[in-house]
């Protein structure tokens, strides 16, 4: 099995300004020199997290979809990122991932943020996603999906290599986030990449960042950079993963 190169960008994202954000991160998409395997962009990356769907929601076929295509094509890999989606009269903070060759998969939401009002804006999803790219098996997530280590978990019926999280996680508990991120990773004995945005919203809510990436042993093994707007790829490496579960079989006791 091969190895697998991981681009995560940690970004400030424009209010509610689709044209800019897609502007700004199609810029730092195209900036990447190296050669990747997934590109990671931040929850709602075109919008902030907002609780406005009416107003910003778009179908599979819009533009936000049809952007991400665009750029896989582009690059030549994956790339994943959530937006506000509006599917059969029902709005969802759904994240898309798009293969090279344009092909998607989607993943909504199931922890829905209910001390920020976002279950009475969107509706919840009720299945998990496994892609699989390189014959890694990955399982993205959102956000607030991070607290819930029953959702997350590693199962022999949906088992993955790399547990992804995509998010706007306030500053505030940020010590959660970084706290969190590191268990899942050792529990599941995954792979995980946190990717986080950076700056203030229009509430003040303030967003520092502290994206990495983690390997199975619960360390972290990118340079996250509080604060900053950063691009950052890392290889995963596929055998020190197989190896480290062959020498220590936690997940054969699982529950």
């Amino acid at each position: 099995m091969t190895d697998l190169k991981v681009t995560i960008i940690q970004s400030n994202i424009h209010w509610e300004d689709k044209a800019a954000n897609m502007k700004m991160f199609a810029d730092k998409i195209l900036a990447i020199t190296e050669s990747t395997d997934l590109i990671v962009l931040p929850e709602m990356f075109t919008t902030g997290f907002s609780m406005n769907p009416v107003s910003l929601a778009e179908t599979m076929d819009g533009e936000t979809v049809n952007w991400m295509q665009l750029h896989a094509a582009k690059k030549r890999c994956a790339i994943s990122g959530s937006f506000i989606c509006e599917e059969n009269g029902k709005y969802y903070n759904r994240l898309v991932w798009v293969n090279e060759s344009g092909t998607c998969s989607v993943y909504d939401k199931r922890h829905l943020f209910s001390m920020g009002a976002e279950h009475e804006h969107y509706s919840h999803g009720n299945n998990k996603l496994i892609v699989t790219l390189k014959g890694w098996n990955i399982c993205p997530l959102i956000c607030y999906d991070l607290r819930f280590p029953v959702w997350s978990r590693n199962t022999k019926n949906n088992p993955y290599d790399l547990l992804l999280y995509v998010a706007n996680w306030p500053e505030r508990r940020q010590h959660p986030w970084k706290t969190l991120l590191l268990a899942r990773a050792i529990e599941n004995q995954s792979y995980v990449v946190g990717l986080n945005r950076v700056g203030n919203d229009v509430h003040g809510i303030h967003y520092s960042g502290d994206s990495s990436i983690i390997n199975f042993k619960g360390e972290i093994i990118s340079f996250p950079k509080p604060e900053e707007e950063f691009t950052e790829t890392i290889t995963l490496k596929y055998a020190d993963l197989m190896e480290f579960r062959k020498e220590f079989p936690v997940l054969n006791d699982a529950d």
